[in-house]
């Protein structure tokens, strides 16, 4: 199964030109794909309606949007339905195989009086079916602001994950009238996910630290196994190496592919994507082994 996450910034490539087939051709091949700054009808995108562009690539491939911004667009109707265009700015999920269910998270956010633009991110979940069972599996995107504004958003993700189990899929239980089973029932939730997207950390850093657990100064790192592993490390690179972005013009590993640590042995290969020009960021491919 080929894995790769992307934070796309709207189309918009290291030479200022917005080309969204250029981000179609840099992921293509992918079966599952995990798209972060995804937007619908921005000025500055050319007004389109992104997730739509993209899945027109990739017809073999379902798809699900999640905005975690999304604004009455200045000067449109209500239009025949109602509803109008809005703008959005959000996650994305493709995936061969169907996307079974869909939970949109919205994830805690600060608000900021100062310079610091403070946008409402989000994290998108979907059950999908893979060789011998299902997983769960996010597109992510949290705050570039602080460590402080992030870790209660891993908090979040974490404790979505933890209950997934125990909340169960959106329709659930026995002896349901038929009206809600003629369409098919969705399978239980599973126990593991693969977490993907841009977690604007670093690999030091305490929010890192929440997610695959802490170095022992007796050697090695205590990963709970409920927890995740980082596929990057797992399949062998450093984890300061394979820059997938920039911070004040220094390189830094801001994407990440965090797995179920009971799913580690299925980690194949991991790299960046260092010649992709689409975005400010790289894509982050990974190969498991189902």
């Amino acid at each position: 199964m080929r894995v790769v996450t992307y934070n796309i910034q709207y189309g918009r490539g290291k030479d200022g030109r917005f080309d969204l087939d250029r981000i179609a051709d840099e992921i293509a091949g992918a079966d599952l794909m995990a798209l972060q700054e995804v937007e619908r009808f921005w000025s500055r995108s050319g007004a389109t309606d992104q997730p739509r562009l993209i899945a027109r690539h990739f017809p073999d491939h379902y798809w699900a949007y999640g905005p975690g911004v999304d604004l009455h667009l200045s000067g449109q109707g209500p239009g025949e339905d109602g509803a109008g265009r809005r703008r959005q700015f959000g996650n994305m999920l493709l995936s061969r195989t169907p996307l079974l269910t869909v939970r949109h998270h919205l994830l805690p956010k600060y608000a900021s009086l100062g310079p610091p633009m403070s946008l409402q991110r989000s994290a998108l979940e979907a059950v999908t079916a893979v060789p011998g069972g299902h997983i769960r599996v996010f597109s992510i995107h949290l705050t570039h602001l602080s460590a402080e504004t992030r870790l209660p958003q891993v908090e979040t993700v974490l404790a979505i994950h933890a209950n997934a189990v125990r909340e169960g899929p959106p329709v659930s239980g026995v002896g349901l009238g038929e009206e809600w089973t003629l369409d098919g029932m969705p399978p239980p939730m599973p126990r593991d996910a693969i977490l993907l997207g841009d977690f604007n950390m670093q690999p030091d850093s305490k929010e890192y630290e929440r997610i695959v657990g802490p170095v022992s100064r007796y050697g090695g790192r205590i990963t709970n196994p409920e927890g995740f592993v980082d596929a990057w490390v797992e399949a062998g690179n450093a984890d300061d190496a394979g820059p997938t972005a920039e911070v004040k013009g220094h390189p830094a590993r801001l994407d990440y592919c965090f797995v179920s640590a009971g799913m580690k042995e299925r980690i194949r290969a991991v790299r960046v994507d260092s010649q992709a020009i689409g975005s400010d960021h790289q894509p982050v491919w990974i190969d498991l082994d189902f």
